[in-house]
């Protein structure tokens, strides 16, 4: 990839207890590119969540960065302080949460956060911040800006809340934006909506999306590339079209297996046995293999890096077998 705007580097984060240190993220290296959009799928407590949480300087404690790098445009953020991340997070990287309730401050007007926020990180006065604001509603979809710009977000339904908390993302035009799971909870319609108002910023921003989800569809229909999260590690990693319709780690094959699809007579969908483990009893090897299909001995015994599996790379020792020799 030419150019990547962020990158992020052998990442492992740390949990600190009593009872001894959990490793939560392991070994994270992915790198987005202007423009593209990088989905990051996997289920509750894959650390999906967690890894946009440090990569925008969100962690919550006692949560660490132990190790690795995350940098933005070359230029290395992860070991940064408080203060020097407040200005880095608004003005380069937007953020977008599931629960836009959390993001909104229920005193204030909507207008009065987003004009803060462009007069925190960009040279406006009063007057221009406020005719930004209108302009950054209108372009998100919110119907007679100059009116609903003086309105409190509990007399916003929970779509047009979620498009003030993506307007409040994009009001100092930042580079990145870390989308986490914003069309959980909305309509279909709504969801539509803003998965194609992220489209749309990358193309014609360029700017870089992360978008965290669980949400196969969601991935299928919005990102670029595909990034599959276990146990906190990537899985698997490569374009879309590859990962949904010939992914190479069983885990993933799983998860696509669970979608339905209109083309074809399935009486019953595939499931996936077992659950995610718990940080404490992440077994050896594979950290996948007690729910694997597939499992021989080599799985058991020694965690795979991600190889090359064709279109993608896969954390998978099948992918090392002839494609007719594969369990």
């Amino acid at each position: 990839m030419a150019n990547p705007l962020l990158q992020v580097k052998n990442l492992r984060v740390e949990f600190p207890s009593r009872h001894g240190t959990l490793l939560a993220l392991d070994d994270i290296s992915f790198e987005i590119a202007p423009g593209e959009i990088l989905g990051v799928v996997g289920e509750s407590g894959a650390g999906k969540s967690l890894t946009g949480a440090a990569i925008i300087g969100l962690l919550e404690p006692p949560g660490r960065i132990a190790s690795g790098q995350v940098l933005l445009d070359g230029q290395r953020i992860d070991h940064l302080d408080a203060d020097a991340m407040r200005k880095i997070r608004g003005r380069q990287i937007g953020a977008v949460f599931q629960d836009p309730l959390t993001s909104l401050n229920p005193l204030y007007t909507v207008g009065r956060q987003l004009v803060e926020t462009i007069r925190t990180h960009l040279p406006m006065d009063e007057a221009q911040a406020r005719e930004r604001a209108i302009d950054l509603l209108r372009q998100t979809g919110i119907p007679a800006p100059e009116a609903r710009i003086g309105q409190y977000p509990h007399q916003f339904s929970g779509g047009m809340r979620q498009r003030v908390v993506i307007a409040l993302a994009l009001a100092a035009q930042p580079r990145l934006i870390v989308a986490d799971e914003p069309t959980t909870a909305l309509d279909v319609s709504i969801q539509a909506q803003i998965i194609a108002l992220l489209k749309k910023l990358a193309k014609e921003q360029g700017a870089a999306v992360m978008l965290v989800t669980h949400d196969m569809g969601v991935i299928a229909e919005t990102c670029d590339r595909v990034a599959v999260m276990y146990a906190g590690r990537i899985v698997e990693l490569g374009p879309v079209h590859a990962v949904i319709h010939h992914p190479s780690h069983p885990y993933s094959r799983g998860l696509m297996g669970s979608i339905p699809a209109m083309d074809e007579d399935r009486e019953r969908l595939l499931q996936i046995d077992g659950a995610m483990p718990r940080l404490n009893a992440i077994p050896p090897g594979c950290a996948f293999n007690p729910r694997c299909t597939q499992t021989v001995d080599r799985c058991r015994r020694e965690r795979p890096e991600l190889l090359d599996a064709g279109a993608t790379r896969a954390a998978c020792w099948q992918v090392l077998e002839p494609a007719g020799a594969r369990l």
